[in-house]
């Protein structure tokens, strides 16, 4: 005879590993830190290869003008410009980046261990079963 609360069991564990579980298995593999400082880094490089992009387009785009007011000073303030935007830059997405992946980190793991705990319930069901 099958057991509605067993069946209702299976199919919610069934679905969470169809869906999320693929992702948050990943996820919970690593620890936090490590989890958060791997994307941190990961972050870090292509905001550089997105910055560098961005600059030289701006540089390609204003090339005839600043080869026409071209003066070491002028170069100088435009280097010291593109270098505090790019320290900015890295430092806000630093912060926020580091933030966002705790968080994921933490809800994937949080629904890792509901997952868990419902497996053990199954488990449960089962060997009343077969007793």
């Amino acid at each position: 005879m099958l057991d509605e609360k067993k069946v209702k069991l299976m199919t919610h564990l069934a679905f969470y590993e169809q869906t999320q579980g693929k992702e948050d298995f990943k996820i919970s593999a690593y620890y936090r830190k490590d989890y958060a400082s791997l994307h941190t880094i990961c972050t870090f490089l292509w905001v550089t290869v997105g910055y560098i992009l961005a600059v030289a387009l701006v540089i390609l785009a204003g090339l005839e003008t600043l080869m026409e007011n071209m003066s070491s000073g002028v170069l100088l303030m435009i280097v010291g410009i593109v270098f505090l935007g790019y320290v900015a830059l890295i430092i806000i997405y630093m912060i926020i980046s580091s933030f966002l992946y705790n968080e994921k980190h933490k809800k994937a793991r949080q629904r890792v261990k509901k997952y868990n705990h419902n497996l053990t319930r199954l488990l449960k069901i089962y060997e009343k079963e077969n007793k």
